[in-house]
């Protein structure tokens, strides 16, 4: 999905990335670790008013910096969504370069890290329709901030973290692109804000 032209409200766009964090990265156990931190809400859930890449990476800035300096018992992870800004995927993808940037210049790599979601996400070499970037697929696009230490714990907790991957795009192809439109039917779901 792309986002509308009147920008929804910060309640329905954190609605909707609610409700695909629960029905496909959940749901289709995509990452086998969000339950718990939902579960527990330990997640941060931030909607960005910012309109440009500067106002967005000083918004990331001060979630980084947030996170950094707070319990992981009360915020584990932080889902910074901009519905206003990096719409274009490629946009987007150059802005990752900035995200990384950022974690440097606060001395925070090694600390954080910073994953990425977009409605239009696709991997290199892969086709625009290709099921399997559905992985990273979200309604609005979003960075998601990660402690380094979590996710070392939860990949020492696996046999072969690869087979997490591998998972998924099975998953997702036994899914098709079909079965993956069929996740977002439903009450809670908004026509104009339906994830691909």
């Amino acid at each position: 999905m792309n986002a509308p032209s009147s920008t929804p409200a910060a309640a329905d766009v954190i609605a909707a990335t609610e409700q695909w964090l629960l029905q496909a990265v959940i749901g289709l156990n995509l990452c086998p670790f969000a339950k718990a931190v939902q579960v527990k809400r330990q997640i941060r859930w931030v909607v960005s008013d910012a309109t440009d890449a500067e106002g967005l990476q000083a918004q990331l800035q001060d979630e980084l910096q947030r996170l950094a300096d707070t319990d992981p018992a009360v915020v584990e992870t932080t889902l910074l969504i901009h519905p206003r800004v990096m719409g274009d995927f490629l946009d987007f993808n150059d802005f990752l370069d900035i995200a990384d940037g950022t974690i440097e210049a606060l001395g925070l790599e090694g600390v954080l890290q910073v994953a990425s979601f977009h409605p239009d996400y696709q991997f290199a070499d892969s086709d625009p329709d290709d099921v399997a970037n559905c992985t990273n697929r979200s309604p609005y696009p979003t960075l998601h901030l990660l402690r380094e230490s979590s996710i070392e714990a939860a990949i020492d907790s696996l046999a072969d973290p690869d087979e997490i991957y591998e998972r998924n795009i099975e998953t997702l192809q036994r899914l098709g692109p079909e079965g993956w439109r069929q996740l977002w039917v439903g009450p809670a779901t908004d026509p104009a804000a339906d994830p691909r």
